[in-house]
């Protein structure tokens, strides 16, 4: 038989093969080799002259370990085709490749010795019927194991991987496998990751550990504080910017359209200071109107606290009343900049972990001014900004019944300030 070389498994790896039951279940930190190992197995199983079937919830999360086992397979192939998810090898093997998400009948009319589950943590709710109906049987008549692999994904008792790991009668041994029992990542990259990612993530993503998103408050106000105070702003900036939530919501009691004040340093003093906020009730015609107040206000911070960029201008989001106002800027003249389109694409909670880490690392604070003020809103006084910022939890069902335009502000404005999605250069 041609030569095949396989993967070599590292330690961590190789003591959950030692340890392998027929079920097995393994919560593995990012960058473990979760999909390494799966991939070793499958091709070790098709060259012995078996079948074994893996499964992905989606076909992009397929690409990676198909393209691996051609390679590695390429010797010993008999026919292989990326359109029908299958390679045959000359010793009687087979690699099929299947979604499961929307497709109850992943798996059927097929008979494995082995499966897998890639990122199981990721699937539907009918994954647990999908399991039973569909992929189990697979494995009747060669009594064939089965393998969950993941990085948990909350909490979630309709998850089939949280099951997996919580339900002993599903029948899946436990592998604990955090990022750290992968000896080929280096510690000191572990350490400055978990300095500068948000808690919550890194204990999910690294740590391997299940988190309730929500019951834990994502952005703590002691993050935006310094030594429980807020800060007084260094005198000499590089820049001043404002962001403007003006997507109106017709009709919604918690409307408003909300602007929040940042001033940006790079070299020195705080990286980003949340200067001021202001909340209005317009609608969208009168967006023109307000655009100038606040440039003319970004001015007078700029010179307030001597910026040498001077005002950055306002960032708003170009869709809805913001791309009316963008056309109208640029007819004017108006420093008006519309956000990232790849920052709007993402969703309330992605943009969350986007600007988790630079608040958690106290990157971004707020001034005394933005902490101490209140504004009556609603018939409620209190300090909006602080109360939309630190209330928000990840996967809040109740959402859409909250008020977050200046949320909203906020996670657009340490983007912008902070991140891979800057515009400050």
């Amino acid at each position: 038989m041609p030569k095949v070389t396989l993967p070599t498994l590292h330690s961590g790896q190789v003591e959950i093969w030692q340890n392998k039951s027929r079920f097995n279940v393994v919560c593995c930190g990012r960058r473990w080799g979760k999909t390494k190992m799966m991939v070793t197995i499958a091709a070790d199983t098709a060259l012995k002259g078996f079948q074994a079937g893996l499964f992905t919830p989606e076909w992009r999360q397929l690409a990676e370990p198909q393209t691996e086992l051609l390679d590695i397979l390429k010797p010993v192939t008999k026919s292989a085709s990326k359109t029908e998810g299958v390679i045959r090898c000359t010793t009687g093997g087979v690699n099929d490749f299947w979604v499961v998400n929307d497709n109850p009948l992943a798996g059927r009319g097929r008979t494995y010795k082995v499966g897998f589950l890639d990122e199981a943590a990721f699937t539907k709710p009918d994954m647990i019927d999908i399991w039973s109906k569909s992929i189990k049987p697979t494995l009747l008549t060669t009594k064939g194991s089965f393998w969950l692999f993941s990085t948990p994904n909350g909490v979630d008792p309709d998850n089939f991987f949280y099951r997996a790991w919580h339900d002993e009668e599903l029948g899946f041994k436990q592998f604990y496998a955090p990022t750290s029992t992968n000896p080929y990542v280096p510690l000191e990259e572990l350490e400055s990751l978990n300095r500068t990612e948000h808690p919550l993530v890194y204990q999910q993503e690294y740590e391997a550990k299940f988190i309730s998103w929500a019951n834990s408050t994502f952005f703590r106000l002691e993050y935006i504080l310094e030594n429980d105070q807020p800060v007084e702003p260094v005198m000499k900036c590089d820049g001043v910017y404002a962001v403007m939530d003006c997507s109106v919501k017709s009709g919604s009691e918690h409307d408003a359209t909300a602007v929040v004040y940042y001033g940006f340093s790079k070299y020195y003093g705080h990286k980003l200071v949340v200067l001021d906020w202001e909340m209005y009730s317009i609608d969208a015609a009168s967006l023109e109107h307000l655009a100038p107040k606040v440039i003319e206000k970004c001015e007078m911070l700029a010179s307030t606290y001597q910026a040498r960029s001077g005002s950055m201008g306002l960032f708003v989001e170009d869709a809805a009343g913001g791309s009316v106002l963008i056309q109208q800027a640029r007819t004017r003249g108006w420093p008006v900049r519309a956000l990232s389109s790849r920052l709007m694409s993402k969703g309330k909670d992605d943009r969350a972990f986007i600007v988790g880490g630079p608040v958690a690392s106290g990157l971004c604070k707020i001034s005394r001014y933005a902490y101490e003020k209140v504004l009556s809103w609603k018939g409620r006084s209190m300090n909006h900004f602080l109360h939309q910022v630190t209330t928000f939890r990840i996967g809040d069902k109740e959402a859409a019944k909250r008020a977050d335009d200046l949320l909203d502000c906020f996670t657009y404005g340490v983007a912008v300030g902070l991140t891979d999605y800057s515009m400050m250069i």
